[in-house]
Formats: structure tokens, C-alpha cells, sequence
């Protein structure tokens, strides 16, 4: 699949699970925005308290650009 140079903005799916009052974020999927406005969700695994948080993606390692290119084009199906 050609690589284009503009990716559609996506957000990133986390699964909070708090242990001996920590809390541990945990990357779990992908949330697209679709042209009318609704929101596709692709998620990898399911949190057990029923909890998302949904944030902005923000690349943050050099390695992690390539993640944010990998799930930009799994939003496309």
C-alpha cells in the first residue's frame, strides 16, 4: 500500500487500570473521525471496568511516528 503524505487525524484509545493507588495507561486502539462527524473505534483488546479514554494522538519517540503511520492507514478500511 503507497504511503500518502496526508493521513487522516486520529485519536488514541487507552484503557486506565488503577492498582495499588496507580494508575496504569495502557494503549488499547484507534478512534477516526468520519466526514459526517461520527467516530469509528478499532480497538485491540477490551478494558475489563468498561472505561476508554480517547485522546489526541501525539507522537512522542521517534520510533513512535512509524505506530501513528501503521494505524492511520488501518483507519482507511
Amino acid at each position: 500500500m503507497a504511503r500518502s503524505d496526508t493521513h487522516r487525524p486520529y485519536r488514541v484509545v487507552y484503557a486506565i487500570v488503577e492498582r495499588r493507588e496507580k494508575k496504569f495507561w495502557s494503549r488499547i486502539g484507534a478512534a477516526f473521525e468520519n466526514q459526517d462527524g461520527s467516530v469509528n473505534v478499532l480497538l485491540d483488546a477490551l478494558p475489563l471496568n468498561g472505561e476508554l479514554q480517547i485522546r489526541d494522538a501525539q507522537p512522542r519517540e521517534r520510533g513512535e511516528a512509524r505506530f501513528v503511520d501503521h494505524v492511520a492507514d488501518r483507519g482507511k478500511r
